[in-house]
């Protein structure tokens, strides 16, 4: 297997069926965890980046001359978006002094979160999808996890009190 086709399937996943996307972010929450054991949000954040840049790289390899670069085994997208959309936890996480995986409803929210914006596709997500381009397979999940790390975001803060409800 290519170097970029294993990156973009992100080591396989992409090859599983049904629902690949789905199978992609999964596989990205193991990723994830060993991240932020090793160097905290921090770590995680710079991942998320780099995956980033590199997914957009790999998709550009991958789909040369291709007329819809948006393939469904390409799930290295699904991975950075789904990252995005923990950052709250790992965040949540240092700041509080936990483990992370203390924070475990998160992770569900996160990952139910993102799945549902990559799926669903509403505003900025599919204008981004509608592109076609490479950027565009990285965008619409970047995107969907921001979206997704808000939703985590104020969950945590209505789960914990802090909006005096």
């Amino acid at each position: 297997m290519r170097p970029t086709r294993l990156l973009t399937t992100f080591f396989g996943a992409g090859l599983l069926r049904p629902a690949p996307g789905t199978w992609g972010s999964f596989a990205a929450l193991p990723a994830a965890w060993v991240l932020h054991m090793l160097g905290g949000f921090w770590a995680l954040a710079l991942g998320t980046a780099l995956v980033f840049l590199i997914g957009w790289w790999a998709t550009i390899q991958e789909t040369r001359g291709l007329a819809d670069p948006d393939l469904s085994e390409i799930v290295i997208d699904e991975v950075a978006g789904q990252w995005l959309a923990l950052w709250p936890v790992s965040l949540g996480a240092v700041m509080m002094g936990v483990p992370v995986t203390a924070l475990w409803p998160g992770w569900i929210v996160a990952f139910l979160a993102f799945r549902a914006f990559d799926i669903w596709k509403p505003g900025p997500v599919g204008m981004a999808d509608r592109m076609h381009t490479p950027l565009g397979v990285m965008l619409d999940d970047i995107i969907a996890g921001g979206l997704a790390a808000m939703v985590v975001a104020l969950a945590a803060l209505v789960a914990h009190g802090m909006m005096g409800l």
